[in-house]
């Protein structure tokens, strides 16, 4: 967990992360872990249970790699033994005049220290919006791996697993109290879980029961807290698992894939007694304001936006917290689904951030990048991608609206191909208007059911040309596979059966398709589909030849 104090200053792009070393021989090998990791400050409570570990580093060579692992100290001693592949701690130091930076990990993780600056200026907010208070994000950092003159990994192996889709996931609980200890007559400070797993209800529920205990007990109840996950079995895809977190039984849902729909059946499925939580760990938090107060201004065009997004399209989102980015990214990703996400996305992005200069330059943006920004600077910096989402509407006090651009939705090439949902858009423009908390749950889940259906019925015309090129089991040899997909056949296939959207005219139907079939989500989801058939067609053949 991450714990920083002090406000923000305006920290240059080029200030340095500095670990305080740890000798090798500290290394609890049984602690490893690699997914969540928590960052908080070094304060004195943290002084009884970890000594002073500020030793020089005994590492292995690197070979021509010209990088380092973070050593810190670890909190506490005591740590537990890992049985999951889900959890370690950390904590993050503010300091005014270096900004944030990484002092704790528990237990310890492996961390390069571009990887810990990075992870600690994420886990901050560019600015706050209150003077006391707390709130919650994530952000998504890729995992760099430097490798030896072998091109092998350098220092991972053995010590830490990579992560399956090459990023790891932060989720940080930021809170501002009043202080006289501060220079700045604030205390700040973040606990951030740090995991492999894109579970975005599992992770805001954790903290949301963490994070004020821990303002409340301090680091005694991140022990507490290591210990209670260190009981939990490894996630396994497609189960239900049961897990106990300080006093509360959470019901985690886990998706099949990441691209699973995980949609339920009600909008109160994470909202029951605080003991018994049931949640679906791919679904977006249910968080405050309402994602329809959070879209106002955007309403009329997030069947527009919904468009963009399964055309991989790139898109910048403003807002004026990482609170208010992350949430809607993971919404707006979550209604894709089941169409696989071929491009990047970035919950809460920074220009501290390793990728800043990738991600951010004069060329044209990735395609399918999908950036949460809440820094002005970009406004002029992305004043050429053709897409800006701006987060907000008529319920913000105006003394804290975001410095940006304007509340809406700007775009300079889209032109829109489906018909919208006029009932439904009437009646979320009204809820966001006067909807109690209870309505503004049902609006939110109602256009999220409706754009996941689109995103399912997109694919309708796909499967069904496909199951036309999928040979018969009977016809099974070693070997078979798909029939090669033909662009012109397939629309061939679309203009004589049409599709399941509402176009607004066979011809917009016909681009759109001819537009979605060149999309990197396009290749993603062929190549799925004919290692499905393959796999399906080689049961076939292996249960003929045994019966025969």
């Amino acid at each position: 967990m991450f714990s920083m104090e002090g406000s923000p200053p305006s920290w240059s792009s080029g200030s340095a992360y500095a670990c305080p070393p740890v000798s090798e021989d500290t290394q609890q090998s049984e602690t490893r872990t690699d997914a969540t990791i928590a960052l908080d400050v070094l304060h004195p409570s943290a002084i009884s249970s970890s000594p002073d570990l500020n030793f020089k580093p005994s590492l292995p060579a690197l070979g021509t790699a010209n990088v380092g692992l973070s050593r810190t100290r670890t909190l506490p001693l005591r740590s537990p033994k890992r049985t999951t592949s889900l959890f370690p701690t950390l904590q993050v130091d503010f300091d005014l005049e270096q900004g944030p930076s990484l002092s704790c990990i528990f237990p310890l993780l492996p961390l390069y220290p571009f990887e810990a600056e990075n992870i600690a200026f994420s886990a901050f907010p560019d600015s706050t919006l209150f003077n006391e208070g707390s709130e919650i994000h994530s952000f998504r950092i890729r995992e760099h791996v430097p490798r030896t003159s072998q091109g092998r990994p350098s220092l991972f192996d053995n010590r830490r697993e990579l992560s399956p889709d090459g990023f790891l996931y932060g989720f940080s609980y930021f809170s501002q109290e009043r202080s006289t200890n501060s220079k700045r007559g604030y205390s700040q400070r973040c606990i951030v879980l740090l995991t492999q797993h894109p579970y975005p209800a599992l992770f805001f529920a954790l903290l949301n029961k963490l994070g004020p205990l821990y303002r409340t007990h301090g680091d005694p109840i991140l022990e507490v807290a290591a210990h209670n996950i260190a009981k939990w079995p490894s996630p396994v895809p497609g189960t239900t698992l049961e897990l106990g977190f300080l006093g509360t039984v959470l019901r985690i849902e886990l998706p099949r894939d990441v691209d699973e729909q995980q949609l339920g059946n009600a909008p109160h499925t994470q909202t029951q007694t605080d003991q018994d939580l049931h949640l679906l760990a791919c679904s977006p938090p249910m968080t405050a304001p309402s994602m329809i107060h959070i879209f106002e201004a955007s309403l009329p065009h997030l069947w527009s936006i919904w468009e963009c997004l399964v055309l991989c399209q790139p898109i910048i989102v403003f807002g004026q917290s990482p609170a208010w980015t992350s949430s809607a990214i993971w919404w707006l990703r979550d209604v894709v689904r089941p169409i696989p996400w071929a491009g990047d996305f970035r919950p809460y992005f920074t220009i501290h951030d390793v990728e800043h200069t990738a991600l951010v330059n004069e060329r044209a943006p990735k395609a399918g990048l999908l950036l949460g920004v809440t820094n002005p600077f970009f406004e002029k910096t992305c004043n050429h991608w053709p897409h800006v989402l701006t987060l907000g509407g008529n319920f913000q006090n105006p003394t804290t609206r975001f410095a940006g651009p304007s509340p809406g939705w700007k775009t300079k090439t889209h032109k829109r191909y489906t018909s919208k949902d006029r009932q439904l858009l009437q009646a979320s423009e009204a809820t966001a208007r006067n909807g109690s908390a209870k309505a503004l749950a049902e609006a939110c889940f109602n256009l999220r059911r409706h754009f996941s259906s689109r995103s399912a019925a997109l694919l309708v015309p796909l499967n069904r040309y496909l199951n036309t090129l999928i040979p018969r089991p009977s016809e099974a040899s070693e070997g078979s596979r798909l029939k090669p997909f033909n662009n012109t056949n397939f629309l061939a296939s679309l203009k004589t059966h049409g599709a399941v959207l509402p176009f607004r005219s066979s011809t917009k139907q016909r681009e759109f398709y001819e537009r979605w079939i060149r999309t990197p989500a396009f290749g993603v989801w062929l190549a799925r589909q004919e290692d499905l058939v393959a796999h399906t067609l080689e049961n076939a053949r292996s249960v003929r030849e045994g019966t025969s």
